[in-house]
């Protein structure tokens, strides 16, 4: 797709943009978009009830500007590296920043997609951030050892986005319900399953498989050829005498960090034991805290690809996790009631706590990463400006036309 129809697209849309506009500028503006559309969420939806939760909003019309933010993400994501060679400003400072916005967008996306398909306040959510965020980690895991960014016949970053940005606008037309539909009651699929002999070799479960499910075991399946493609890539490029088995132990952390967060929010919830964190409106904060958790954790192993250090195995944050799922889970565990988590106010603070920390975590990370960068190479983040050899800063354009006199 990128390559017959949206590569001549995107050259032409990276044409408007002036020399003086910095790539990365461009890249957060694009994530601008997104998080304005997460924002109509929270503002129509704060509680994340859904359409069968009986939320009232948002409106359909909200989801056509969620496929159209997410689509011009899309595209200034495209225009980028564009920018950077035309303004002669690619390095690996665009590299991580290009890659940090992509792994925020990961997880704010899979909360506006099952907020379009229906599925909030499930545990179809907890495995769609597993789906996409392992997907993510899996293409970091694999430049890392490779040094090459794979995107494959179909990739989450093109087609994935304008499946994505479909859906959005289905939902604008028909509204969250129809995900609910069974997949084989469509028209051209009933017609199909209807005949003889597909009709007594579909299982009776299928007829009734609703779309939105459909979707979510169409994702399951991509990881695992992502899984598998992937793997085949890094080994390919394992020079003789390495073993197989080390890119495997650095799938590690992202394997951790899920079997935490799924302990932490399956915790039962306080004053209602019946129920689980996953089942209430804690469940938005939450998953944004694991989604600024995971950014942190690509981030930091897109830092050590670019810089050869050493891989991040240790995650500081999971001691943080255990302790709230161990305190989430203290009756079953220890036969007591939880220390901090025993009332509805002790748990919300917990996680809010949790989102907060979080947030600082990850921002302090990519505050000092674009700070050590750009006094190291000598160039700006946000503008098109580097020093020059006597250390001033100066207009890109302005040390290249020197150089050519």
């Amino acid at each position: 797709m990128s390559k017959l129809i949206l590569s001549a697209y995107w050259t032409k849309f990276a044409s408007f943009f002036p020399r003086n506009v910095a790539p990365n500028t461009i890249t957060l503006s694009g994530l601008g978009f997104v998080v304005f559309n997460f924002l109509t969420l929270l503002y129509y939806d704060y509680s994340y009830k859904g359409e069968t939760g009986g939320a009232s909003g948002p409106p359909q019309w909200v989801y056509f500007t969620w496929g159209i933010g997410l689509f011009l993400y899309q595209t200034f994501d495209a225009c980028d590296g564009k920018q950077a060679r035309k303004t002669g400003m690619a390095g690996p400072l665009g590299e991580m920043f290009d890659h940090g916005c992509d792994a925020l967008n990961t997880t704010l996306e899979v909360i506006l997609t099952l907020r379009a398909l229906d599925l909030t306040r499930s545990w179809w959510g907890i495995a769609s951030i597993v789906a996409t965020a392992g997907s993510f980690y899996l293409t970091t895991w694999e430049e890392f050892h490779t040094g090459t960014l794979y995107l494959g016949v179909f990739s989450g970053p093109v087609e994935g986005i304008l499946i994505v940005c479909c859906i959005y606008f289905i939902t604008g037309i028909f509204g969250p319900s129809v995900w609910n539909l069974p997949l084989l009651s469509l028209p051209v699929l009933s017609t199909i399953t209807s005949m003889e002999p597909l009709e007594n070799l579909i299982p009776l479960s299928m007829h009734y498989l609703p779309m939105n499910i459909a979707f979510m075991i169409f994702g399951a399946f991509g990881l695992a050829f992502n899984i598998i493609t992937a793997y085949g890539n890094v080994v390919t490029t394992l020079k003789k005498g390495q073993s197989v088995l080390l890119p495997l132990l650095r799938l590690m952390p992202f394997c951790v960090s899920v079997a935490l967060h799924v302990a932490f929010a399956s915790s039962p919830l306080a004053g209602k034991p019946k129920k689980d964190l996953v089942h209430s409106p804690l469940v938005l904060p939450y998953m944004c805290f694991w989604g600024l958790e995971f950014a942190h954790q690509v981030g930091r192993m897109i830092t050590a690809h670019v810089t050869k250090t050493p891989f991040p195995y240790w995650d500081p944050m999971w001691v943080w996790i255990a302790i709230g799922a161990l305190d989430g889970h203290a009756r079953a565990i220890f036969g007591r009631a939880p220390l901090i988590q025993a009332t509805p106010l002790g748990q919300n603070t917990f996680v809010m706590l949790s989102l907060a920390i979080s947030l600082y975590s990850y921002g302090r990370f990519c505050y000092l990463v674009i700070k050590d960068i750009t006094e190291y190479l000598g160039i700006a983040c946000f503008t098109v400006r580097k020093k020059d050899s006597r250390g001033v800063w100066r207009n890109v354009w302005e040390i290249e036309a020197e150089k050519n006199q």
